[in-house]
C-alpha cells in the first residue's frame, strides 16, 4: 500500500465535481436542451430514422452502455474487492489476472467511462462534450498514475502481463490464466449500487422521454449508493 496523489485519493470527488459541472452547463441561457433532443432530430434528417425511432435509438444506446460500464465495474470489484475499489491509497500485493482482468488492464476505468455517455445524453451538448473529454483525461491521468507504481512494487510479473493484456479495450478472450482469485459478488454489488442503478433507471423511466425526471433518478442512485457505500463492510482484497 501506498500513499497516493491528492487527485487519486480523491478521485470519487473530482468525478462527482466532473460530473456536475457537465450538469451546470444548463445554466448557460443558450444551452437548456438536452443532448438527447438535440441529436434527435440530427438523426432524423439523415432519412434513417424518424423522431421516434432516433430517440429510442439514443435511449437504447445510452442503456447498452451505462450496463456494460456497471458489468466492468461490478465483475472487476468482485476481484478486486470493494475495499480496494474505495480505497485513497494504492494497493499491489500480486499480479490480479482474473475476471475481466484477463482481458483489460482498467475494466473499471473504461466502465466509468461508458457510463458517462449515458449521462452525457442527459446534459446540454456543451455540458456532455465537456464530460466525455474530462473524464476521458482523467481515466488517463490515474491510470498514468497506477501503473509506475505497480511496475515498481510487482517487477517483472506485472510487465509481463502489460504485455500480454491491453491496458483499456479489452480483448475479446483472455489473455492470461487466471491466477486464482475469487470473486465476492455481493461486495461488488452493494459498491456498484450507483452505476447498476442507472441503467436501471434509463430502462424503467427512459420511456417517458424525460431528460429532467432521468436525471433525477440519477441523483437518487448516487444518494442510494452513498448510504449503501456508510454500511458496507469495509473488507478489502489482495490485489
Amino acid at each position: 500500500m501506498k500513499s497516493a496523489p491528492l487527485d487519486y485519493r480523491f478521485r470519487f470527488a473530482i468525478h462527482g465535481l466532473l460530473y456536475f459541472c457537465g450538469f451546470a452547463f444548463y445554466w448557460i441561457p443558450s444551452a437548456h436542451e438536452s443532448t438527447w433532443l438535440v441529436l434527435t432530430p440530427q438523426l432524423e434528417r439523415t432519412g434513417l430514422f424518424t423522431f421516434t425511432s432516433a430517440t429510442i435509438t439514443l435511449l437504447v444506446l445510452a442503456i447498452i452502455l451505462s450496463g456494460i460500464g456497471a458489468l466492468l465495474r461490478t465483475w472487476g470489484a468482485a476481484y478486486i474487492g470493494a475495499g480496494i475499489v474505495r480505497s485513497q491509497d494504492m494497493h499491489g500485493n500480486s499480479v490480479l489476472a482474473d475476471g475481466p482482468f484477463r482481458h483489460s488492464r482498467n475494466p473499471l476505468y473504461l466502465g466509468t467511462f461508458l457510463h458517462t455517455f449515458a449521462l452525457a445524453l442527459l446534459m446540454s451538448p456543451y455540458g456532455a462534450l465537456f464530460t466525455i473529454i474530462t473524464i476521458g483525461l482523467f481515466q488517463i491521468r490515474l491510470i498514468l498514475v497506477e501503473e509506475p507504481f505497480l511496475a515498481g512494487r510487482l517487477g517483472q510479473p506485472y510487465l509481463d502481463y502489460c504485455k500480454r493484456v491491453p491496458r483499456i479495450l479489452p480483448a475479446f478472450t483472455p489473455r492470461v490464466p487466471p491466477s486464482g482469485a475469487h470473486p465476492r459478488w455481493l461486495q461488488a454489488v452493494l459498491g456498484e449500487i450507483y452505476m447498476i442503478g442507472v441503467p436501471v433507471c434509463f430502462a424503467i423511466f427512459g420511456w417517458r422521454y424525460n431528460a429532467f425526471l432521468l436525471t433525477k433518478c440519477v441523483i437518487i442512485c448516487l444518494g442510494v449508493s452513498l448510504v449503501v457505500r456508510a454500511f458496507a463492510p469495509k473488507t478489502a482484497q489482495a490485489t
